[in-house]
């Protein structure tokens, strides 16, 4: 059986844990900081859980992210 292939998009976005959780940084920090709160900056850094939803649409992407 062939390789699968990963997208390419979706290895740039997303991260999977050991535990096999999908991480992704938050929306809404690439521009604009001014007109954004101190409180909305501060929650946005870092890595977030992908909710589970979600996780099923990404898993399907990263064929290999166990």
């Amino acid at each position: 059986m062939p390789k699968l292939k990963t997208k390419s998009g979706a290895k740039k976005r997303f991260k999977v844990t050991a535990s096999g959780k999908i991480m992704v940084q938050p929306s809404g920090k690439k521009h604009g900081m001014i007109k954004r709160t101190n409180k909305f900056l501060r929650n946005a850094r870092g890595m977030t859980e992908l909710s589970a939803p979600d996780t099923r649409i990404v898993r399907k992407f990263l064929p290999y992210g166990r």
